[in-house]
């Protein structure tokens, strides 16, 4: 039912090329998972995300339990119906979002915060994020974890790592369908001690994959590097390895090359709703005058649907004239990118060449689009 192997390494990095088996069907990793934070990607259908190659989405546990909640998607038939995807899906366990939030009240046992809207106090722990995700019915579920800010204190990330140990245990034996794989998470902020520390206990657990969590907090890319190289070698080769809440194409890039599978971000729509789109020759942001009268495609190497039917100079009216279609089209496309990207990694690592593919496509990518 949840099956992962691995059919290529790179000659000359720990870049990988994997299979990942689910109960909705198989992810050829490396892979970039976009992000639907409300069971939605926001702008774009269901067709229209799958016409761009997306193989696995992610959704919001924290999210989807405030509104419309766990039960009543149950009783929709859980998350693939209700929001009508067939493929796989992935739920974090709310620990990001929840940890994010400004007068929450971290314990031992969980993390109690008020409802954004009620005002209501919620109880959030190891037990209720499993019974949640159980709930939602995704294929792909993770343990309830403490997201350590940046910068944070040797101190706190040392008692912070042994509470989400404690609490990766207790999801275990929370955790109850054997048709969903539950993940775990390695934190330890930016110490190398810390995070080997944890991934070595974590490991031990015998998850059927592992994350690194609080990557993706304002440490930026040369720290992240750091994390990856000291981490990534302390997973184990025959499980998944999900590097959370990342990010831009250059991030994704060097996190391949250090051995990382499974992506996530909500960068490509989120740009798209400001009118910054992803080119190979770098970012461009359509509401810049000089595209006003601009009739080529956002990317002349795209065959999305946006860059086949549309010009720049579309897309700068439709931003201008604040039509909702300017987001759809742009979401479309900045998808489409990342995930034709993942698919050139993929093909760059089987041949043996990522780390010469890695070179021609950032030199490329720092032009001006």
């Amino acid at each position: 039912m949840f099956e992962f192997s691995l059919l290529a390494t790179d000659s000359q990095t720990a870049a990988r090329r994997g299979r990942l088996t689910t109960p909705h069907g198989t992810i050829e990793t490396p892979i970039f998972m976009p992000v639907g934070t409300h069971g939605a990607l926001k702008a774009m259908t269901p067709a229209q995300v799958e016409e761009t190659g997306a193989q696995i989405i992610l959704s919001n546990t924290y999210h989807l339990h405030l509104a419309p909640g766990e039960g009543l998607i149950e009783k929709a038939g859980g998350l693939h119906r209700f929001m009508n995807w067939p493929h796989p899906i992935l739920t974090d366990s709310g620990g990001f979002q929840v940890f994010s939030l400004p007068k929450k009240r971290i314990t031992e046992t969980g993390v109690f915060f008020h409802h954004e809207i009620t005002g209501e106090e919620i109880f959030l722990g190891p037990a209720e994020a499993m019974a949640i995700q159980n709930s939602l019915g995704a294929d792909i579920i993770m343990a309830f974890d403490e997201c350590i800010p940046f910068p944070a204190t040797h101190d706190y990330a040392a008692k912070s790592i042994r509470k989400t140990l404690r609490w990766a245990e207790a999801c275990l034996k929370s955790h109850g369908r054997s048709d969903q794989a539950l993940f775990g998470i390695v934190q330890g902020g930016i110490y190398e001690d810390l995070r080997q520390e944890c991934a070595r206990q974590m490991t031990t657990m015998n998850f059927p994959g592992y994350a690194i969590g609080g990557v993706s907090v304002g440490e930026g890319l040369e720290l992240l590097k750091k994390v990856v190289d000291y981490t990534a070698p302390m997973l184990p080769e025959n499980k998944p390895r999900y590097l959370m809440g990342v990010g831009l194409p250059e991030d994704i890039l060097e996190s391949v090359e250090r051995g990382m599978d499974m992506f996530d971000c909500v960068i490509p729509t989120r740009y798209a709703r400001s009118a910054t789109l992803f080119t190979r020759r770098g970012k461009i942001r359509l509401t810049h005058r000089r595209y006003r009268r601009d009739f080529f495609p956002v990317d002349a190497s795209c065959d999305c649907y946006c860059c086949r039917n549309f010009s720049r100079a579309y897309l700068h009216h439709l931003f201008k004239s604040n039509e909702i279609l300017s987001a759809t089209l742009s979401a479309i496309h900045n998808v489409h990118f990342y995930l034709n990207m993942m698919a050139d990694v993929r093909q760059a690592i089987e041949a043996g060449d990522f780390a010469a593919f890695k070179k021609n496509f950032l030199e490329e990518y720092g032009a001006d689009g």
